[in-house]
């Protein structure tokens, strides 16, 4: 069993927000997997379950808004008693350009307060993520507004693509493990950087 958690904020207003890729990215997923209309609360998030048996995968949207949501995650993962390494994280992060994706074994949080909470909640750093570029924009802007802001319009198509890449990343992570997520993804954005 593996659990996939896209973080964000809930509530309209963050909607299609840069914090909300990885909203976006369980969004895609739940389509694609036909469970879009499963969502159900359970331990301050929403979840929708697709497959049977060791092949089940839980879908997970915290509601707990992006600081808390290691409670989310935490709860979910030690009710299914799924172990750090196959709870596989999809965030936002101003460090990447935006559309450049990254995914990693473990690590730090790299200054994002959803992935520090989950550290703190599941007491361990090494779970595998994918990290979404959505850029910095102007040094001068609060760096809260600017998460906390819409994409720009000449911003949208790469996004929607670097959204479904995703995607397709964490079904890799599924049938082959993060190791060839990271060998098949990594070097790959690097040589198509959206911001080149």
């Amino acid at each position: 069993m593996k659990l996939i958690v896209g973080l964000g904020n809930p509530g309209p207003e963050y909607r299609e927000t840069r914090h909300n890729v990885g909203f976006m990215v369980a969004d895609a997923l739940a389509g694609r997997w036909r469970v879009d209309v499963q969502w159900r609360e359970k331990f301050e998030a929403l979840q929708a379950k697709a497959g049977t048996g060791d092949d089940q995968v839980i879908l997970v949207k915290p509601l707990t808004f992006m600081n808390l949501s290691g409670q989310a995650v935490a709860a979910t993962a030690g009710f299914y008693k799924i172990e750090p390494a196959d709870v596989f994280i999809v965030t936002d992060d101003v460090a990447l350009p935006v559309g450049r994706l990254r995914a990693r074994r473990e690590g730090g949080a790299g200054g994002h307060n959803g992935l520090k909470s989950i550290i703190q909640h599941l007491g361990t750093q090494a779970f595998p993520r994918m990290r979404v570029g959505v850029g910095r924009g102007d040094d001068r802007r609060d760096l809260a507004d600017y998460v906390l802001g819409r994409f720009a319009a000449d911003e949208r198509d790469t996004v929607s693509a670097a959204v479904l890449r995703a995607a397709d990343a964490t079904e890799m992570f599924l049938s082959d493990g993060i190791e060839r997520v990271m060998n098949a993804f990594n070097a790959a954005e690097e040589k198509t950087d959206p911001a080149e």
